[in-house]
């Protein structure tokens, strides 16, 4: 809990925001000197929206994102349910801020696996890094993984600013196929008939110099990752595989083997 170092003066004054009157970790400490009053309401709004995500992200653990309620989590809060929607608007303003936190929490963890000193080696060494930073993420945080790969919530369309922090894990890749190109991974590469169904277009500009052969296994590869770390979360590989971690360990060697990285 956040605690000012400034005195607190309380002024019978009535607060704008029906937050302040309940709980100090919001108040907007009306009798603190107006030089560091604007600093301290950033602060407890800050707080108030961390506040209102952790809340938001145990409904979605108890009852999935379609469930998701403002009032609900008001209700949590002690807010009033006017209140919330000075910081989230809508219900879909809130999924879209929590699925923009869950790709960059995915894509964070990914790029501190590539940059590790012990990582920045052979191709097939940062993809086995950057695979594994991508599956222990999801282990830790199931439900934020099942709001971004899960199935699509009814009535919400992602707005076009959450694609930015969607491909923060395919650039982290994206550098790994250009590295590899760059050491002779896929030289004399021919193009089949399968690598026309590609988006030239879009793959030249996160992949450029791969050639679209390379490119295509890389996104054949891409979709069965996030596959098979799927299975594994809802419950698909049960009677299958009895060491998952060594499965998928397995797999993501198999996977480097299909690309080309191994030859880099």
């Amino acid at each position: 809990m956040f605690v000012s170092s400034v005195p607190i003066f309380r002024r019978n004054v009535k607060s704008t925001d029906p937050f302040c009157a309940r709980c100090s970790l919001f108040c907007l400490n009306r009798g603190v000197p107006s030089a560091t009053a604007p600093g301290l309401r950033e602060r407890n709004r800050q707080a108030l929206i961390t506040a209102i995500k952790a809340a938001a992200r145990s409904q979605l653990a108890a009852r999935g994102a379609s469930e998701l309620s403002l009032r609900a989590i008001a209700r949590d809060l002690e807010m009033a349910s006017s209140a919330i929607y000075r910081y989230f608007p809508s219900r879909d303003e809130l999924l879209t801020a929590l699925i923009i936190d869950a790709y960059d929490a995915l894509g964070a963890a990914a790029e501190r696996a590539d940059t590790a000193p012990a990582n920045r080696s052979a191709p097939i060494v940062r993809w086995r890094a950057v695979c594994g930073a991508a599956h222990s993420w999801a282990l830790d945080n199931p439900h934020e993984y099942a709001l971004v790969f899960g199935s699509p919530i009814a009535d919400y369309h992602a707005p076009v600013e959450t694609i930015e922090h969607a491909t923060r894990l395919m650039i982290v890749l994206s550098d790994i196929m250009i590295a590899a190109t760059r050491a002779g991974a896929f030289d004399g590469e021919p193009e089949g008939r399968a690598a026309r169904s590609l988006d030239v277009d879009s793959l030249s500009r996160f992949m450029p110099e791969v050639p679209l052969m390379a490119a295509l296994r890389g996104l054949i590869a891409w979709t069965q990752l996030f596959g098979m770390i799927s299975f594994e979360l809802f419950g698909h590989l049960v009677g299958s595989v009895s060491d998952t971690a060594r499965f998928f360990d397995a797999a993501v060697d198999q996977m480097g083997g299909f690309i080309g990285l191994d030859r880099a």
